[in-house]
Protein backbone atom coordinates (compact mmCIF):
# COMPACT_ATOMS: atom_id res chain seq x y z
CA UNK A 1 0.00 0.00 0.00
CA UNK A 2 2.94 2.57 1.50
CA UNK A 3 4.63 1.76 -2.40
CA UNK A 4 1.52 2.44 -4.14
CA UNK A 5 0.99 5.66 -2.62
CA UNK A 6 4.20 6.75 -2.42
CA UNK A 7 5.70 6.24 -5.95
CA UNK A 8 2.47 5.27 -8.12
CA UNK A 9 0.01 7.68 -6.76
CA UNK A 10 -1.47 8.51 -10.26
CA UNK A 11 -2.05 4.35 -11.44
CA UNK A 12 -5.79 3.72 -10.63
CA UNK A 13 -5.45 -0.05 -12.19
CA UNK A 14 -2.58 -0.56 -9.51
CA UNK A 15 -4.70 0.95 -6.07
CA UNK A 16 -7.99 -1.27 -7.52
CA UNK A 17 -6.18 -4.52 -8.16
CA UNK A 18 -4.45 -4.09 -4.29
CA UNK A 19 -7.76 -2.89 -2.95
CA UNK A 20 -9.21 -6.16 -4.82
CA UNK A 21 -6.29 -8.78 -3.25
CA UNK A 22 -6.88 -7.54 -0.10
CA UNK A 23 -10.45 -8.11 0.20
CA UNK A 24 -9.94 -11.27 -1.43
CA UNK A 25 -7.71 -12.00 1.55
CA UNK A 26 -10.14 -10.58 4.27
CA UNK A 27 -12.49 -12.98 2.93
CA UNK A 28 -10.49 -15.99 3.42
CA UNK A 29 -9.28 -15.00 6.72
CA UNK A 30 -13.15 -14.62 7.72
CA UNK A 31 -14.17 -17.53 6.25
CA UNK A 32 -10.86 -19.73 8.01
CA UNK A 33 -12.23 -18.10 11.62
CA UNK A 34 -15.95 -19.40 11.10
CA UNK A 35 -14.39 -22.75 9.97
CA UNK A 36 -12.29 -22.96 13.39
CA UNK A 37 -9.00 -22.41 11.15
CA UNK A 38 -10.32 -25.80 8.69
CA UNK A 39 -9.45 -25.03 4.71
CA UNK A 40 -12.61 -26.97 3.90
CA UNK A 41 -15.80 -26.88 6.18
CA UNK A 42 -16.90 -30.76 7.47
CA UNK A 43 -20.17 -32.79 5.92
CA UNK A 44 -20.60 -34.58 8.47
CA UNK A 45 -19.23 -34.14 12.55
CA UNK A 46 -16.77 -36.31 13.30
CA UNK A 47 -18.87 -38.67 15.82
CA UNK A 48 -21.18 -39.52 13.24
CA UNK A 49 -18.33 -40.81 10.94
CA UNK A 50 -17.20 -42.89 13.30
CA UNK A 51 -20.12 -44.47 14.67
CA UNK A 52 -20.88 -44.91 10.73
CA UNK A 53 -17.70 -46.83 10.57
CA UNK A 54 -18.13 -49.13 13.40
CA UNK A 55 -21.47 -49.85 12.16
CA UNK A 56 -20.33 -50.86 8.57
CA UNK A 57 -22.85 -47.33 6.98
CA UNK A 58 -19.80 -45.63 6.56
CA UNK A 59 -16.11 -47.34 4.83
CA UNK A 60 -12.93 -45.61 5.55
CA UNK A 61 -10.44 -45.68 2.62
CA UNK A 62 -7.01 -43.14 1.24
CA UNK A 63 -7.85 -40.73 -1.48
CA UNK A 64 -5.36 -41.36 -4.25
CA UNK A 65 -4.83 -38.90 -7.06
CA UNK A 66 -2.75 -38.79 -10.46
CA UNK A 67 -0.93 -35.52 -9.94
CA UNK A 68 -0.27 -35.35 -13.84
CA UNK A 69 -3.80 -36.24 -14.47
CA UNK A 70 -5.99 -34.84 -11.15
CA UNK A 71 -8.98 -33.76 -12.73
CA UNK A 72 -9.19 -37.16 -14.79
CA UNK A 73 -7.69 -39.75 -12.44
CA UNK A 74 -8.35 -40.80 -8.85
CA UNK A 75 -9.02 -43.82 -6.85
CA UNK A 76 -9.65 -44.79 -3.54
CA UNK A 77 -7.95 -47.56 -1.63
CA UNK A 78 -9.92 -49.39 1.55
CA UNK A 79 -8.79 -50.02 4.65
CA UNK A 80 -8.33 -53.97 5.35
CA UNK A 81 -8.80 -54.69 1.43
CA UNK A 82 -5.18 -54.55 0.71
CA UNK A 83 -3.44 -56.63 -1.86
CA UNK A 84 -1.58 -58.55 0.54
CA UNK A 85 -4.73 -59.54 2.68
CA UNK A 86 -6.50 -60.36 -0.56
CA UNK A 87 -6.34 -64.18 -1.31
Amino acid sequence: QNYLDNFWPDLKAAHELFDSILQARRERESESQENHGKEYPEHLPVEILEAGIKSGRYIQGTLNVNKHRAQLEAFVRLQGFGSKEAG
